[in-house]
C-alpha cells in the first residue's frame, strides 16, 4: 500500500506493508489477542489451501484434470521428500509436514498479490515456526533415544579428547537451528517485497520514462514468484532432516 506522497519525497514507503493493523482488537488482561491483517491472511492461506484440494478432488477421475494434476503434484512431491529424508518412519510425519509446506508455499504466494499482507515476511510468525518444528523434534529425539539423545552433540568415531571442543560447538550449532531456519525465511520474503517496492515507487514518481523500472519490477516479480516456492521447499526439507536427526541419529 502506498502512503501518501510528501513534497519531494518518495512516493512509496517500502516499509508500510509489514505494518500490523488491528482489525478487532481484542484485550485479555495484558495480553493483545486483536485479530489483525496477519490473522485476517493467514486465514485466507487456510481457506485457499482447502479450496484448492476440495475442488481438486472433488471430481477425481483416473485421468486427472490440471487442477487435480496440481494437487497430485504437490502431494507426491512432499512424499518423496519425507521417503528420501526420513525413510518409511518418516510416514507417520507426512501430515505435518506437508500442512507446513502448503501453509508457507500457499502464504508466500497470496503476499504478492498487490495490498496482500506477507506473513511469511515477520520473524515472529517464522520464528514460532522454527520453534515448534525445534521443541517437536527435540522432544521427539528423548522420546525415542532417551539420555542417549544427547549423543547427537559428539559426532560418532571422534576421539573422546574431542568432546571438550566439539560438544560446545555442536550445542551451539544445534541451538541456532529455529533462528538459522526463521531467519531465513523471513529475510529473502522481507528483503524481496522490499526490492519490489522500490521498483514500483521508481515506476510512479517517473511516470512515462519509468518502462525500465518497470521491466525490472516484472523481472523482480518473476524472481519472487521462484523464491517464494524455493523457500517454501528449503523450510520444509530443513524441517524434514532435523526430524531425521531425531528419529534417526544420524
Amino acid at each position: 500500500m502506498a502512503t501518501p506522497k510528501e513534497p519531494g519525497g518518495f512516493p512509496v514507503d517500502p516499509l508500510h506493508q509489514f505494518e500490523i493493523t488491528r482489525l478487532v482488537p481484542v484485550r485479555l488482561g495484558p495480553l493483545d489477542l486483536s485479530f489483525t491483517n496477519s490473522s485476517l491472511w493467514m486465514a485466507i492461506t487456510v481457506g485457499a489451501v482447502a479450496a484448492f484440494f476440495a475442488l481438486g478432488s472433488l471430481k477425481a477421475k483416473m485421468v486427472p484434470s490440471r487442477l487435480q494434476s496440481c494437487n497430485e503434484i504437490l502431494y507426491e512431491t512432499i512424499a518423496h521428500m519425507v521417503r528420501d529424508n526420513i525413510g518409511e518412519e518418516g510416514r507417520a510425519w507426512f501430515p505435518f509436514i506437508f500442512t507446513l509446506f502448503l501453509l508457507l508455499l500457499f502464504g508466500n504466494l497470496l503476499g504478492l498479490i498487490p495490498g496482500s499482507f506477507t506473513f511469511t515476511s515477520h520473524i515472529a510468525v517464522t520464528f514460532a515456526l522454527a520453534a515448534l518444528i525445534f521443541v517437536g523434534v527435540t522432544v521427539i529425539g528423548f522420546m525415542r533415544h532417551r539420555l542417549g539423545y544427547l549423543r547427537i552433540l559428539f559426532p560418532e568415531g571422534a576421539p573422546l579428547w574431542t568432546a571438550v571442543i566439539l560438544v560446545p560447538i555442536e550445542l551451539i550449532s544445534y541451538l541456532s537451528r529455529p533462528v538459522s531456519l526463521s531467519m531465513r525465511l523471513f529475510a529473502n520474503m522481507m528483503a524481496g517485497h522490499i526490492l519490489l517496492k522500490v521498483f514500483a515507487g521508481f515506476i510512479i514518481l517517473l511516470g512515462v520514462g519509468g518502462v525500465l523500472p518497470l521491466a525490472v519490477l516484472v523481472g523482480l516479480t518473476m524472481l519472487e514468484l521462484l523464491v517464494a516456492v524455493l523457500q517454501a521447499y528449503i523450510f520444509t526439507i530443513l524441517a524434514c532432516v532435523y526430524l531425521n536427526d531425531a528419529i534417526h541419529m544420524h
